[in-house]
């Protein structure tokens, strides 16, 4: 009998149980997240639609929605803030102010992307992986850089017209920068229960990258314009790319403090990288120290996207809203392209501008090969990253300024 009554406990304990117990309240919705949890390992598996975080975000998803698997816990962080008491596992139940958790893994990983730790690493990273050469040679790329940015703006607008918060719209907007680390560090100081799907749709559309742009680059140029071969770009010496980081960190953060994490991440990156004398912090930063950075974001992301806060008409309105920032941004790098065209008397190839937004080196891989297809001859790879680091600079200076208006 004894034995009989363990089995009953076990079995009502299960997440089996509390799934069919309550299917037509919860359970049913528990069932669609884990199926999307396995839809989104799918393609980044099988499709490879940026396997390296939408792996950890997608089975970060399918932990966090096992029912009484008590990986994370959203009251912990209810409405933007962190409860400490409940953090600390019996404080806010012994104060009877709230019902005690016992907080979980998640929990305490989630810290890093509160506070803004995870994405800052990351930028870190990024910085000491990418060439700055290209900008440096070419600053009139910054142009396109900040004019593919322009669909943020424009898409924060169309959010407040949907009926989204001022806080949400900027949250949402920012996917159109098409930085993923940027986003979520966004997501995170305005709208902390949008995150999960802010998270999916950002990367979900980087990944997508060669299927978006082709179509938007091609409508807006002709053949002649996208055939058109560039100048080779001037050498950059070593002195100026140590100089860089630094003018461009004292600048930004002087006029924009709120963008200063995120800039300064980035430019220490590069600056280790290219003073030539930290080669054991450059290589922690690349290797071990990203990695580590990645993992843990994308399990804490993933977390969040439980089915209370993902299955709604909202998540819809946050995916429309997301290829629509990241459509128009490239359209808008585009057509200053075309613009910049029309000023050199054909020396600028106004594919170039489409690599403006942030995801990095994907965009100027897709402009050198859309190029390569009108002209054999045609190589923009380098051309391309111009736009392409000046759109990390322009998505991280655009965040600032939206914490700033908004936070």
């Amino acid at each position: 009998m004894q034995i009989w009554e363990t089995i009953k406990s076990l079995f009502t304990q299960s997440g089996f149980y509390k799934i069919f117990t309550d299917f037509t309240g919860t359970g049913w919705k528990t069932l669609v997240m884990l199926c999307i949890a396995a839809l989104l390992l799918y393609l980044a598996i099988a499709k490879k639609f940026e396997p390296l975080l939408l792996v950890p975000i997608a089975f970060g998803m399918l932990l966090a929605n096992i029912p009484a698997g008590g990986v994370f816990h959203e009251e912990i962080f209810a409405g933007g803030h962190i409860d400490w008491s409940l953090l600390a596992g019996n404080a806010g139940a012994a104060a009877g102010e709230a019902e005690a958790v016992s907080p979980g893994l998640f929990d305490f990983l989630y810290l890093g992307v509160k506070l803004g730790i995870y994405p800052c690493l990351i930028f870190l990273g990024v910085g000491a992986m990418t060439d700055f050469g290209p900008l440096i040679s070419r600053p009139s790329s910054l142009l396109l850089g900040a004019a593919a940015q322009v669909g943020i703006f424009i898409t924060y607008i169309g959010a407040n017209l949907l009926g989204f918060t001022a806080k949400e719209g900027g949250a949402i907007a920012i996917i159109g920068g098409a930085d993923g680390p940027t986003a979520i560090l966004t997501a995170s100081k305005l709208a902390p229960h949008l995150l999960g799907a802010i998270a999916i749709a950002a990367y979900s559309y980087m990944a997508l990258v060669p299927f978006i742009q082709p179509p938007i680059m091609k409508l807006l140029t002709t053949k002649k314009e996208r055939a058109v071969r560039m100048e080779q770009l001037r050498p950059v010496s070593k002195a100026e790319r140590i100089i860089f980081p630094i003018a461009v960190t004292l600048v930004v953060a002087l006029v924009i403090p709120s963008a200063t994490p995120l800039i300064g991440m980035l430019m220490l990156g590069n600056l280790m990288k290219e003073c030539g004398v930290v080669e054991r912090l450059v290589k922690t930063a690349t290797d071990s120290l990203m990695n580590i950075s990645v993992i843990c974001l994308g399990l804490t992301v993933g977390a969040t996207a439980t089915a209370d806060a993902f299955l709604n008409l909202r998540t819809l309105g946050i995916l429309l809203l997301g290829v629509i920032a990241f459509a128009l941004g490239t359209a808008s790098g585009v057509l200053l392209g075309k613009v910049m065209y029309l000023v050199t008397k054909g020396r600028v190839n106004p594919l170039i501008g489409a690599a403006g937004v942030s995801a990095v080196p994907m965009a100027a891989r897709v402009v050198n090969k859309v190029g390569n297809k009108e002209n054999p001859d045609n190589f923009l790879l380098m051309h391309a990253m111009g736009p392409n680091v000046a759109g990390v600079i322009g998505s991280a200076v655009a965040a600032g300024l939206l914490i700033t208006m908004l936070g």
